[in-house]
């Protein structure tokens, strides 16, 4: 359990991950000042900053919280239906829907169930959208229980270290869909997850709102009635609609607990709180 357990987040690895990921976003600074766009406007400092520092504390909660996965998974695997044999493409391309099918609804369960949804504001909390704001996560999805939605996977038959590696991997590609450029991919739009999708994803517009859920595909939000394209007659606002921008590292990471913990605690009645709780986050 223990080798498990640091195979599952080991924090060399996460450290370089981290370390790629800021190269990458002094690359997008670089490339959007020398493109003459206005970089004050795709990037400000003291925003970006506070995404980095969210992001080194993201990286320690995972290291703390990797072995609390761990146990849970490798519980539900022992007493898996299936015998699944990862040695093959078809074995590998089940799993990556399988991941990409529970990855859709706990992102939709996110928006829409006020407990999850206090870890998953962190994420949209940036006012300005590029590679800074895809590295924004919360410190909290372990405590939350958003691993509780991958485990059938494991059920199954899926290895959880195969499971955790397929989530990174949709992860990897999830950064790069926070670009600051508005890039088309043309007929791929259909299929994929684009740079195009995940803007309007971010978006604070009230036409945008929990839409694009999707990691790499973007079907299941076609099939779902989830998708959206960006509104024609406004520009996109980012951020968390309702609720002020901070530069505060542990006021952007624990704000909407918070708020959250307030509201229950003003509540009249159990029924009342557990709609607070578990209803939507309006």
């Amino acid at each position: 359990m223990i080798e498990f357990a640091q195979e599952y987040a080991p924090a060399r690895a996460l450290g370089m991950l981290m370390l790629v990921a800021f190269v990458f976003i002094a690359a997008e600074y670089l490339f959007v000042k020398l493109a003459a766009h206005d970089a004050d406007d795709a990037y400000e400092p003291k925003e970006t900053a506070a995404s980095l520092g969210v992001a080194i504390g993201d990286v320690v909660s995972r290291v703390l919280g990797g072995g609390l996965v761990a146990i849970p998974f490798m519980a539900v695997y022992q007493m898996r239906v299936f015998d699944i044999a990862m040695t093959s493409v078809w074995a590998w391309v089940a799993l990556f829907l399988g991941v990409e099918f529970c990855y859709y609804w706990f992102h939709r369960a996110s928006h829409r169930v006020r407990w999850l949804w206090a870890t998953h504001a962190v994420h949209h909390s940036a006012t300005r959208f590029n590679l800074s704001a895809a590295v924004r996560l919360g410190w909290t999805g372990h405590l939350s229980g958003a691993f509780l939605f991958f485990l059938p996977l494991a059920l199954l038959g899926f290895h959880p270290l195969a499971i955790g590696a397929m989530i990174g991997l949709g992860l990897l590609y999830q950064f790069f869909l926070h670009t600051h450029f508005d890039v088309s991919l043309g007929p791929l739009e259909w299929v994929l997850n684009t740079p195009r999708h995940h803007r309007v994803h971010h978006a604070s517009n009230d036409a945008c709102l929990d839409r694009n859920y999707g990691s790499v595909l973007i079907v299941w939000d076609r099939l779902f009635g989830t998708f959206a394209t960006a509104p024609k007659a406004e520009p996109l606002r980012f951020g968390v609609k309702g609720q002020p921008a901070s530069r505060n590292v542990f006021t952007i990471a624990f704000g909407e607990w918070q708020r959250l913990f307030a509201d229950v605690a003003r509540a009249q009645g159990w029924k009342r709180r557990l709609c607070i709780l578990f209803g939507p986050p309006a």
